[in-house]
């Protein structure tokens, strides 16, 4: 038996990974406490057993406590199922415009936030491709890569955390994006030839967009104002602007008119030493025949 294609677990089985609760997080805490509340309620309103509920929604006991108690995190398919199970009306499936806010990190959800409102974005990075350009295979080789190893829950709720601020390419109107990409980062084959494969002919996609510009700077460019780290620059609607740099005002963000314009300054410079377009799009076909 499936749901939306995944596996149903029975109450032996191990939770679906990547959905902790973060306990650091309050606000996360205070939202997935009172969900855990009202599914609660709501079962024990028309008395059905947790085993019961566990077997009608597809899940494991083990799984349903933990989301009643506040513990676990719920995916969407859990609430439409539970609301259908109870006869909730669709109030419980509603409550996932609530969780869905919380159910990442909060650094992650402090990025996907200014992300989602900027109209424009330019990112230079140099030690690996961009999170908002990577696929789930890179971002995944990626996490397992670090040391100390995550575990697989903290691996695969930081993959789909990273693919969920994706949404930005999905925006109307779309925002200018730019980003410019070490020569390094895309020739090095992360998570072995296929998976590189499918990244270079995403790369190629992307870079395809309208509003998306992308470059690579090669590696004979020399030196250039990106070598101290990644820099980001977003603009606003508004006029305002948000800015970071890892070599510089210690890589906290700024909103300083002052520092944005010196971090536009080393972007500016940055795009104008890189590969046009074309050319880095060519470059990054002519790696994809090599594989």
């Amino acid at each position: 038996m499936a749901v939306d294609g995944e596996a149903v677990r029975g109450s032996g089985e191990a939770d679906e990974p990547g959905w902790e609760v973060d306990p650091d997080d309050e606000w996360g805490v205070a939202v997935i406490t009172t969900v855990g509340r009202q599914l609660k309620l709501r079962r024990e309103a028309v008395e059905m057993r947790v085993c019961d509920f566990a077997r009608a929604v597809g899940y494991g006991e083990d799984l349903v406590y933990k989301v009643e108690a506040g513990k676990r995190i719920p995916r969407r398919e859990y609430l439409e199922r539970a609301d259908e199970v109870l006869r909730a009306g669709g109030l419980l499936a509603a409550a996932w415009e609530d969780v869905k806010r919380v159910r990442y990190p909060k650094s992650v959800r402090a990025l996907a936030e200014l992300e989602s409102k900027c109209v424009e974005l330019g990112v230079y990075v140099g030690l690996s491709i961009h999170g908002l350009l990577q696929t789930p295979e890179h971002a995944r080789a990626l996490f397992d890569a670090w040391q100390p190893p995550y575990t697989q829950e903290e691996a695969e709720s930081l993959v789909a955390a990273r693919m969920a601020r994706k949404a930005i390419f999905e925006r109307s109107p779309a925002p200018a994006l730019s980003f410019v990409l070490e020569e390094t980062t895309v020739r090095r084959p992360v998570g072995g030839t296929m998976v590189w494969r499918r990244q270079l002919e995403h790369l190629l996609r992307v870079g395809q967009l309208r509003n998306v510009t992308l470059q690579v700077m090669p590696t004979g460019a020399g030196a250039h104002p990106g070598l101290d780290g990644r820099i980001e620059v977003l603009k606003f609607a508004d006029g305002t602007a948000a800015g970071r740099s890892d070599g510089a005002f210690n890589g906290r963000p700024t909103f300083d008119p002052k520092q944005l314009r010196i971090l536009d300054l080393r972007y500016g410079t940055i795009r104008a030493l890189a590969l046009t377009p074309r050319e880095s799009l060519d470059l990054i076909e002519h790696m994809l025949g090599e594989t």
